[in-house]
């Protein structure tokens, strides 16, 4: 057992009171290379939380002193439109976060950042990073923002402006931690965090989410957590295994009865080459009138 709180139970109880965002302060400094001040949680349809994401998921919006979003979720079972629930839920925050009737200059940067403890999609990196940018189709040509663009918006270039996902799939960390960002995984992944971790805002990891600072109650409902993370995951693999089963029998009953009635069928085939009356055909086969009157019509074109 780890000596440090799961992250997504901290950010449940612990890393949305402000004492404590110098952690989701540090993690995202070190995921984007770049100071990152909290000024304040917030509130949207997108975060609310469902039965079902009881313990499956959990998230937090926070906005920066530039006013930025950053939509942080943590994800523990598998999801096979997660990629669609990402642009749902930063689609939802560029329409929730402006006013009507407000210029679109108003749209704020939106970032999207996805702590995933299951295989999404098909590559082999732990770490992904999606922006948007426009080409030109016949020279490959970056289209950029105007000097009075970039002044006017305070942005560099064209994705700037738009919504930023980072995919970070955490299980697939089986390395030795050499880096700021891979120090971080290795905490998400093992709940642990490296002895000598110099990540920005691990040392406050190891300062706030020990379990040694929890209360016997709350310790007890984050076990409680753990063990209902666990039965779920436990649930889902038996729900699919018994779907194969079910697959499995049923494909094994279709091509006995598959094998059946081509029997039927050959045997009707051979009654008649021998002659045999069609009332003695059905007798023998099980087969009606319609289906040995096919077969005669088939016989003789």
């Amino acid at each position: 057992m780890s000596d440090y709180i799961r992250f997504d139970w901290a950010m449940k109880r612990l890393l949305r009171n402000k004492a404590n965002f110098g952690v989701l302060e540090g993690f995202l400094t070190t995921l984007l290379g770049e100071p990152i001040r909290i000024q304040k949680l917030l509130e949207s349809e997108s975060n609310q939380e469902e039965e079902y994401d009881k313990y499956n998921r959990v998230d937090i919006l926070a906005e920066n002193d530039k006013g930025h979003l950053f939509l942080i979720e943590v994800q523990n079972n598998s999801e096979y439109a997660y990629f669609q629930r990402m642009l749902f839920g930063a689609s939802k925050l560029v329409t929730e976060y402006i006013e009507r009737g407000q210029n679109y200059s108003h749209v704020k940067k939106v970032y999207s950042v996805n702590i995933v403890y299951f295989s999404l999609g098909n590559g082999t990196d732990i770490v992904y990073h999606g922006k948007t940018e426009f080409r030109g189709i016949h020279n490959g040509e970056l289209l950029r923002l105007t000097p009075f663009q970039q002044q006017k918006f305070n942005a560099s270039v064209v994705s700037d402006l738009y919504p930023e996902y980072y995919i970070l799939k955490v299980n697939d960390f089986d390395k030795v931690a050499k880096t700021p960002l891979e120090e971080w995984i290795y905490y998400l992944n093992t709940g642990d965090v490296p002895q000598d971790a110099h990540a920005p805002g691990l040392d406050l990891v190891r300062e706030h989410l020990k379990l040694a600072r929890m209360t016997k109650a709350e310790l007890q409902a984050y076990y409680r957590h753990l063990d209902n993370i666990v039965i779920l995951k436990n649930n889902i693999f038996t729900e699919r295994e018994e779907g194969r089963a079910e697959g499995r029998a049923e494909g094994r009953a279709e091509g006995r009865a598959e094998g059946i009635d081509m029997q039927k069928l050959e045997t009707a085939r051979m009654m008649l080459t021998d002659g045999e009356p069609i009332e003695k055909i059905m007798r023998y086969t099980g087969l009606d009138s319609a289906v040995i009157d096919q077969i005669v019509k088939e016989k003789r074109g």
